[in-house]
C-alpha cells in the first residue's frame, strides 16, 4: 500500500525494566507532531473501520498484541486492497498509516492490549470517516492466535 510503512523498533533490555523506542524526529516516517494518545483494545474486540483524510498516524503497541487490517480503496490497482499486520511485544514495530487508508484492529492478547498513536496533527472529528465493520468485506477470525 502506497505510503504504508512498517518500521523496526529498538528494544533495550534492562534488568529493572526494558526500554522501548517509539519515534524520533530523525526517523524517515516522522512528519510533524500534533498529539499523542493511548488506546486500549480488549481481547477479541474489534475497533474500526476508520480513515483519516489528513492525519498521518504512527502506531506502536508496547503492551499486548494487536492485529491491524488496512483497506486501501485509492486508485492504485497494482497493489492488494487489504493488508494484515500484527504488532506488539513479540513483533515490536511501528506502523505508519498515511491519510485515506481505512483501518480496523483487534485485541489479540488475553491480557492488556495498548496502542500509542503519535499523530502529525491534533484530533479533528471533521477529518475522519467512520464506517461499520460490515461495510468492507473482511472476515475476522474468531481467534487469531
Amino acid at each position: 500500500m502506497k505510503g504504508l510503512i512498517i518500521s523496526e523498533l529498538n528494544q533495550i533490555y534492562n534488568p529493572k525494566g526494558d526500554i522501548l523506542h517509539a519515534l524520533k524526529k530523525s526517523d524517515s516516517s516522522f512528519n510533524n507532531f500534533g498529539e499523542a494518545y493511548f488506546s486500549f483494545v480488549k481481547y477479541n474486540q474489534i475497533k474500526g473501520w476508520k480513515k483519516h483524510t489528513k492525519m498521518n498516524m504512527n502506531l506502536i503497541v508496547p503492551v499486548g498484541e494487536i492485529k491491524f487490517v488496512l483497506y486501501d480503496d485509492r486508485d492504485n490497482k497494482s497493489e492488494p486492497k487489504i493488508k494484515e499486520v500484527t504488532i506488539g511485544q513479540s513483533n515490536y514495530k511501528r506502523l505508519t498509516i498515511p491519510p485515506n487508508i481505512y483501518f480496523s484492529f483487534k485485541g489479540i492478547s488475553k491480557n492488556i492490549n495498548l496502542i500509542l498513536n503519535i499523530a502529525d496533527m491534533e484530533h479533528d472529528p471533521n477529518e475522519s470517516v467512520n464506517i461499520d465493520l460490515s461495510d468492507i468485506s473482511y472476515e475476522w477470525k474468531t481467534t487469531d492466535f
